[in-house]
Order: structure tokens, then sequence, then C-alpha cells
């Protein structure tokens, strides 16, 4: 049995099947909603968010998990002493890093059982580091190959996503190189990724079915060459959208393994509902 544990944050939103399969441990982010504290993809999942979204007279903000909860995640782990690798969502979007530092560092001597990874991403591009990290240390690999591995599958991952609209990521302070989009959209709908750790605007089409094809094609574009490709869509509030271009990017790249998922309540809160994304890990 491994004595490695894996945790990461909700944000990924892996699907549950492979959370529970792989053991890995999923640190929820915090929604904040009149006052009310949800944890996310625990009191509160994607579904329950946009039902709420339609008539909600006032937005919900976010938060990162608190040091006090990522400190309990961690004493626990190591208490069935177990060494700890965390991965999580890129520092450029959340404190999160920061939160599991001070948790770290509030540890004492018990600390030094805890390694902490900035995946530099979010969502199923993240999902896919963690996925690989959790696999291999199933199969037997040291804490320390696992971190090499983590820290090598950063660069083998990405996502390109199409939004509705930029007022969410804007009105939560995420809108990163996207900035410059602001104000000439009109009807236009953005193409993003995320890049060196932030949301960056990549074009603007003209239509939601055109954006879509776009993300299918820059990710074959970075795809191209590389095996094994895994793939995985993610949606806020636009299954069919999503499943859609799934199965195109299926029939195009012939992928190893491909996920379905949506975004977690905390992303959804920042993306907007109508967002379609495609994320990808080539060649590792």
């Amino acid at each position: 049995m491994s004595k490695i544990a894996v945790v990461t944050d909700s944000t990924a939103y892996i699907p549950a099947e492979f959370v529970k399969k792989h053991k890995i441990t999923v640190a929820p982010q915090v929604l904040i909603w009149d006052d009310k504290t949800y944890r996310d993809g625990v009191d509160i999942e994607s579904r329950e968010f946009f039902n709420r979204l339609k008539t909600a007279k006032t937005m919900a903000t976010t938060s990162q998990v608190s040091v006090a909860d990522m400190q309990s995640i961690f004493q626990n782990l190591v208490e069935q002493g177990m060494d700890v690798l965390g991965l999580f969502i890129s520092s450029k979007l959340s404190g999160t890093i920061q939160s599991a530092t001070q948790a770290k560092d509030l540890m004492g001597s018990a600390g030094e059982k805890v390694t902490i990874v900035d995946s530099n991403s979010t969502a199923m591009a993240m999902g896919y580091q963690v996925l690989t990290v959790a696999r291999s240390a199933e199969d037997g690999a040291s804490l320390k190959e696992c971190v090499e591995l983590a820290e090598r599958a950063r660069e083998h991952t990405g996502v390109f996503f199409a939004v509705d609209t930029l007022e969410f990521l804007h009105r939560g302070g995420r809108i990163g190189g996207a900035q410059r989009f602001l104000g000439t959209l009109l009807n236009m709908k953005p193409i993003l990724a995320l890049q060196d750790g932030r949301v960056e605007g990549i074009e603007r089409i003209r239509t939601k079915n055109k954006a879509h094809d776009r993300a299918l094609e820059l990710v074959m574009e970075k795809t191209k060459g590389k095996s094994p490709i895994r793939l995985a869509t993610l949606h806020a509030n636009a299954e069919e959208d999503a499943r859609n271009l799934l199965a195109r990017a299926e029939k195009e790249l012939n992928p190893v393994e491909s996920i379905f998922s949506e975004v977690s309540p905390v992303v959804a809160n920042h993306a907007g509902p109508g967002t379609v994304g495609l994320a990808y890990m080539a060649g590792m």
C-alpha cells in the first residue's frame, strides 16, 4: 500500500469515482453566499449553484481553504504514517498555496512530512496532474519521484475554454491577461487559456459553436505529435455542449483516456454559466 497521500483542492473537480479509486484527499474551497458559508462540492454542488444563480439577487464570493482546515487534513494524514504531497490551484489564481504553506509551518517537525507543489493550473488540467501522481504513488513511486513527476506534469497539461461573458472573471478579479478583451467584445465569445498560472485571452470568436471549434483546434495544435493524450471537457451548466465537444475531440485525437467533468461551484462563480473547456495532458 502506498505511504504517499495526495491532496488537492476542490477546483480540480476530479469526478468522484476517480477520487475514491485513487484515494485522493480533496480540500474544499469556500463559497460565501448571503453570509452563509458553503464547502465547495460538499455543501453545494454545481447543479444547485446554477439553479440558485438564476434567481439570486446577490452574487456569491469565494475564499481559499482556511489554514486551520488545511492543517487538519495534513495532520490527520501524517498521523496515519503518510508522506503528504499537496498539489493545488495556481498561486496566481488563489491563496490556497499560501494556506497550505502556513498549515505546514504550524505543524512543526511533522510539517517535514508535507510537500507542496503549485500546479500552475486548475480544473481538470490540474486534475490530470493529480491523477498522474496518485497513480504513480499506487505503483510504488517514492515521494521524490512523485514530486518530480508533479513538476514535470505541469509542462504537459493545459486547458482552453470559451466563456459566454468576461463579467464573472472580471468581477472576481481572476481575469488576468484577458483584461484586454474587456469593453471590445460586443457579442464575441472569448477563448481563454491558463498560461503560466494566469488566465490569458487567446482569441475572440463570433459565435459559441465556432469558439468551441477553435478550442478543439488549439488543443490539437498543442498535442500534435505527442502521445499518449488524455482529454477532459469541463463545463459550467453547459452539459450538452461539453459532451459534443468531447466526442469530437475523441474522434480527432484518439486519447488513451477521456473524462467528462464539470467545474466546481467556486470555479463556476468566476467563469460564469455557459463556459465550456477542453483540458489535456499529452506526452507523458
